[in-house]
């Protein structure tokens, strides 16, 4: 077909995100990196070869052709899990209103491994439609929620589908152990505690 691309030999468009982004910081330098990564998750052109280096294959199918959707997006979110400058927390911040869901939920992990503190706004996600999302919400509210948030997690504890209650059990304890709260709790299954209605998640992307 005539509109497809060959990678530079070099770009590792086949190798796991964090070496494609380790030697996307070898090639451009990290301050290169991290504005990329921040154009990608706004929605803004870093060109084909970052492209490459931020989605792998999947990209290069992008580049010939293949709809865009959010994936660019996603892409830029999930660089910045192994890189990082504090000019890209105001935009992962921005993301978790993301319309993607895809993109929310890597927002809330990249919130969780840097430490931003946006206490507020996980806790609006954990009424998110997707599952995976409010799994995202209640893992960083574990590593900076109070005791003034757990009635909000308890009610996840409800939550129709089991990864997210499971969320909300070990976000719920992981609080009260790391703040000394010791008043008792009542015992809560996650495995019976509502009915199993979602399907699983067979995607491997995010």
């Amino acid at each position: 077909m005539q509109n497809k691309l060959t990678p530079h030999p070099d770009l590792p468009i086949d190798s796991p995100t964090e070496e494609r982004i380790r030697a996307a910081v070898a090639h451009y330098g990290e301050s290169v990196v991290i504005d990329n990564s921040v154009a990608l998750l706004r929605a803004k052109n870093a060109g084909k070869d970052f492209l490459l280096y931020a989605g792998g294959r999947h990209a290069l199918g992008i580049l010939e052709g293949a709809p865009a959707l959010y994936w660019p997006e996603l892409w830029g979110a999930r660089a910045l899990l192994h890189v990082w400058g504090e000019q890209a927390a105001p935009y992962i911040v921005v993301g978790l209103n993301n319309q993607a869901w895809r993109v929310r939920e890597m927002c809330a992990k990249v919130v969780l491994l840097r430490g931003l503190q946006v206490v507020p706004k996980l806790v609006r996600l954990t009424t998110d439609e997707h599952p995976r999302v409010r799994a995202a919400a209640l893992h960083a509210l574990a590593d900076q929620g109070t005791t003034a948030n757990i009635a909000t997690i308890e009610v996840r504890l409800r939550d129709p589908d089991k990864e997210v209650r499971r969320a909300a059990q070990q976000a719920r304890d992981a609080i009260r152990t790391r703040l000394k709260f010791t008043d008792p709790v009542p015992e809560t299954s996650t495995e019976t505690s509502a009915p199993e209605t979602s399907a699983p998640e067979t995607s491997t992307e995010a």
